[in-house]
């Protein structure tokens, strides 16, 4: 090495003057204005190079140029707490806000398992179709779609047979309702059944004058169906009593009695009678009829309206040996 060039700390020569650029190694820049290499190098020291001691002569290890030192744990000189101390404590403000938070996300989280879990289990009633091949599975689903057409099918079937069954039902009952009415109405007026109503009581008693012939009763019998009378009875002394109806029949018996569809009966005779009250006593009150008549012949007829009537005894069902209904 030449007294020209000296040592420095990095171990490479340095030329004794500034080097051109561009220009052999070792050659000085002709340039006036050139810079001086010890300016422009850095890493060339200004005055001659102290050799290096040894870390274990010197007590402190070598820094390396190129590593960072840690400062964050250092704290201040004024007591505020340091760059590693403000993370920590963020940190911990971060984990106290979030932790009801996180347990709530754990708890949705447990519970959306737990349903996952429920549905497979309920889902996954046939294990063999996760094995089974995928033709196999359409086939299945058709099947399974053809069964449902035809219980769709079933069930119009069934529903329009139930409206059809409740609109005869309900036709049929129309029909019995009417046809209970109309033979409650036909017994009433045959004489078969009882009847309770609006009427009046009619007493003929005889006095000192004549006896009530069979004529006069039957008058005014005639006179009270006319006046709207739908059913009647008449009844004797001894508590005989016949039901009086369309073919009903009355004759004169011995000593003043009166016989009534071949019973006989004492007098005085008591006809209850259903229908208007007040029609049937204008009926019975006209001039010149029953009343008056029997009036004439020295009886007496009492006329009482009543709120309700009953009608109690009954007749004997008439055989027909002649007559057909018409079909």
């Amino acid at each position: 090495m030449s007294d020209e060039q000296t040592e420095t700390g990095t171990g490479w020569p340095q030329p004794a003057g500034p080097v051109r650029p561009g220009g052999p190694a070792g050659e000085p820049d002709p340039r006036p204005d050139a810079p001086d290499p010890d300016e422009l190098s850095p890493l060339a020291p200004k005055g001659p190079a102290e050799p290096e001691q040894p870390a274990e002569e010197s007590g402190t290890a070598p820094v390396d140029e190129g590593a960072t030192v840690d400062l964050s744990g250092v704290s201040r000189s004024d007591g505020s707490a340091g760059p590693a101390e403000e993370p920590a404590r963020s940190l911990a403000l971060g984990r106290f806000r979030w932790s009801t938070a996180g347990v709530m996300i754990v708890a949705l989280l447990a519970l959306l398992g737990f349903t996952l879990v429920v549905q497979l289990k309920t889902t996954s009633t046939d294990p063999t179709l996760g094995a089974t091949r995928q033709e196999d599975l359409v086939r299945i689903l058709s099947d399974l779609d053809a069964r449902e057409n035809r219980l769709q099918q079933d069930i119009r079937a069934l529903e329009d047979s139930q409206r059809q069954l409740r609109s005869g039902e309900q036709g049929r009952q129309a029909a019995l309702d009417e046809a209970t009415r109309r033979a409650d109405q036909l017994g009433i007026l045959a004489g078969t059944l009882p009847a309770r109503g609006p009427g009046l009581t009619v007493r003929f008693d005889a006095g000192g004058g004549e006896p009530i012939s069979a004529d006069k009763v039957l008058d005014a019998v005639q006179e009270l169906r006319g006046a709207g009378a739908e059913a009647m009875q008449i009844s004797g002394s001894d508590q005989a009593t016949v039901r009086i109806i369309a073919s009903t029949f009355f004759l004169d018996g011995e000593n003043g009695s009166l016989v009534v569809e071949g019973r006989r009966l004492a007098a005085p005779y008591t006809i209850t009678v259903i229908g208007d009250p007040a029609t049937m006593r204008t009926a019975l009150n006209i001039p010149g009829g029953v009343v008056a008549s029997v009036q004439r012949d020295g009886g007496n007829v009492t006329v009482e309206e009543r709120g309700v009537v009953e009608i109690s005894a009954l007749h004997a069902p008439i055989k027909l040996e002649h007559a057909r209904p018409v079909s």
